[in-house]
């Protein structure tokens, strides 16, 4: 099990979690060991632009939404730099990064879900 899937299987059981992913395919946006806050989110409100932490094909990313399918429960997830990796359902869609290095990330306040506010829920 990779860190990513880690860092998965902590949120998706309610976690907020701090790390530092490795790699360049978010930069500027993140770049490689920039410490990173990912909190659960509800997939709903999740919208183009936001970086979420989510299952593609059976590979955990860190990586933007470009695409939303409201009606079709699902999210198209790709890098910063232009590369698609997939569409993905709500249900494997775990977190939603809220900060990089301590910068809140704009429009991530109001998408966490809590233990009283599980995903799908109205509120």
């Amino acid at each position: 099990m990779g860190m990513l899937d880690a860092m998965a299987a902590r949120v998706a059981a309610g976690a907020t979690v701090e790390f530092r992913p490795t790699g360049s395919s978010m930069v500027p946006l993140i770049r490689s060991r920039q410490q990173v806050r990912v909190a659960p989110v509800d997939p709903a409100k999740v919208e183009v632009g936001d970086i979420v932490l989510a299952r593609v094909r059976g590979t955990v990313y860190l990586h933007l939404v470009s695409a939303v399918d409201a009606p079709g429960g699902r999210l198209q997830i790709s890098n910063n730099r232009g590369r698609v990796n997939g569409w993905t359902g709500h249900d494997r869609v775990f977190g939603i990064c809220v900060s990089v290095d301590g910068v809140p990330r704009p429009r991530a306040a109001g998408k966490t879900r809590t233990s009283a506010n599980p995903p799908g829920d109205a509120r």
